[in-house]
């Protein structure tokens, strides 16, 4: 059997055999005394992960679905999405597909969504929500979260929404001091887990709100949700596997430590954008806002990027290339989740070897 490779894109990142391990536990009722167990060991260290007192949804969905999920729980009036690249570009098109009120406010590739360009936006009183990606990995970007939270104090009747999928786990982001109404991540990502489940956190105001929207749906409607979550539960039947991981992953988490995980993760970046520079390729995102997750290439030696990574992946390395428009000019590494020191050591003397061979 072909070795599968080792993962250092974007997602679905590397995974821990303890973690694949745990997806085999025999599964259980998701109605049973049991399940509600399991439902509260996940829920008290994910709440201290979140830094919130907020309730927690679980969601048998990538985070595309509760990406609609926020939008349509929110938006009375009209939504402005921050885009910065093309995940939050998609956030404002599924707005706009699920017949919302939405304006589109962007920046040039590589250019941060910052707080001035949000007050100025908020300040026209047109909105009652707003959409912001906090790690948009397209570019290799991560934008000035706490910064923007600052601004958002002085718009109180706005609701605060936040997509952590590439940093959360990994980036220290304390929700409720920085006034979040909602922050959702998937878990392929940085939790290390296989894909197809997710979480939001939502604030009473926000759950307030959600009463008071139409045309939600059935399946990530917040009312449902919040019915079920009082017992313990989900709307209806989860992947109980993922749960299982979860528990799991979560031990690790706070074995390892939440400040350890955090300052590992700066230093992985660091680690890798001096090897970028190193070699004379420039890093792609503007200066100060560089992802702590992920780093984005410039491909200033322009090297054909295709060939790069398919000769990684014959060694038993997977990386991507740029994303859209942005392809054979970058490429991009990964280095979240459970990728450690070591393994970011690994991949660079990988591609060190790779860019002498081609």
């Amino acid at each position: 059997m072909q070795k599968k490779p080792k993962l250092y894109i974007p997602g679905p990142t590397h995974i821990q055999d303890e973690v694949l391990s745990s997806l085999s536990d025999y599964p259980i009722g998701h109605r049973s005394k049991e399940f509600s167990i399991l439902y509260e060991e996940i829920m008290k260290p994910l709440s201290e992960l979140l830094f919130t007192t907020n309730r927690i949804y679980l969601s048998t969905s990538s985070a595309t679905g509760l990406w609609e999920a926020a939008v349509r729980n929110s938006v009375k009036k009209k939504c402005v999405n921050f885009v910065c690249g093309a995940f939050s570009k998609k956030w404002h098109d599924i707005t706009k597909m699920s017949g919302l009120e939405a304006d589109m406010i962007s920046v040039d590739l590589g250019k941060p969504i910052t707080p001035e360009i949000v007050d100025d936006a908020l300040s026209s009183g047109k909105y009652d929500v707003m959409t912001y990606v906090h790690n948009e990995t397209s570019t290799g970007l991560m934008n000035p979260l706490e910064d923007v939270a600052e601004v958002m104090k002085k718009y109180p009747d706005v609701l605060f929404l936040v997509d952590a999928v590439s940093s959360l786990t990994s980036v220290k982001i304390e929700v409720d001091k920085l006034g979040i109404d909602l922050i959702l991540a998937s878990v392929q990502k940085g939790f290390s887990l296989p894909p197809g489940f997710s979480f939001c956190t939502v604030s009473d105001r926000l759950l307030e709100t959600s009463k008071k929207c139409k045309n939600k749906g059935y399946y990530f409607d917040f009312e449902v949700f919040e019915k079920y979550a009082l017992k313990s539960q989900t709307p209806s039947t989860p992947s109980i596997p993922h749960m299982y991981a979860m528990k799991t992953q979560l031990n690790k988490i706070f074995y390892e430590g939440l400040e350890n995980r955090f300052n590992r993760h700066k230093e992985m970046a660091k680690k890798m954008r001096a090897w970028a520079i190193d070699k004379g390729f420039g890093l792609f995102p503007e200066e100060g806002y560089y992802s702590e997750t992920l780093t984005c290439i410039k491909n200033d030696l322009n090297i054909d990027v295709n060939d790069f990574q398919k000769k990684l992946l014959e060694k038993g390395y997977m990386i991507s290339g740029g994303y859209g428009p942005l392809k054979g000019k970058n490429f991009r590494v990964s280095h979240m989740g459970d990728i450690h020191m070591e393994d970011v050591n690994e991949i660079i003397e990988v591609m060190d070897q790779t860019l002498e061979e081609i």
